[in-house]
């Protein structure tokens, strides 16, 4: 029997990258794996564009919020992932800290950003596998 592992996606703004991480976490991950995302500065609101990109592949991220990352001061993690932005969540407790290049995608065209997409699904399925 295995026991839950919590992962914890991180950006500034809570509104493109660490959505979609979480959205693939859940897409991807064996019950086991239980995934959140927080920004350092949320903006309130998930962007457009990845509630777009993301529907293209059957998942409705309209249905989540941009959240804080005062909701896991204290709480640990096993995994907390930054996605290049300079977040280092000094807050989070977290057993491992991963930090993944990814750029912003917030001003990208469509292609581009479905690009990095791609590469966050990428850089997802390849977490959940070292798990």
């Amino acid at each position: 029997m295995s026991t839950t592992k919590r992962v914890l996606f991180v950006c500034v703004e809570n509104s493109n990258r660490s959505q979609m991480a979480e959205a693939f976490a859940r897409m991807h991950a064996p019950e086991n794996v239980e995934a959140h995302s927080a920004g350092s500065r949320p903006s309130g609101r998930v962007n457009p564009k990845a509630i777009e990109a993301m529907r293209e592949l059957g998942y409705d991220l309209a249905a989540h919020t941009s959240k804080g990352l005062s909701d896991f001061n204290g709480k640990e993690v096993d995994v907390a992932v930054t996605m290049g932005c300079g977040d280092e969540c000094p807050l989070v407790v977290a057993k491992q800290r991963v930090d993944w290049q990814i750029p912003d995608p917030r001003d990208m065209t469509p292609e581009e950003f479905r690009g990095v997409r791609n590469l966050i699904e990428a850089k997802v399925k390849e977490l959940l596998q070292t798990l």
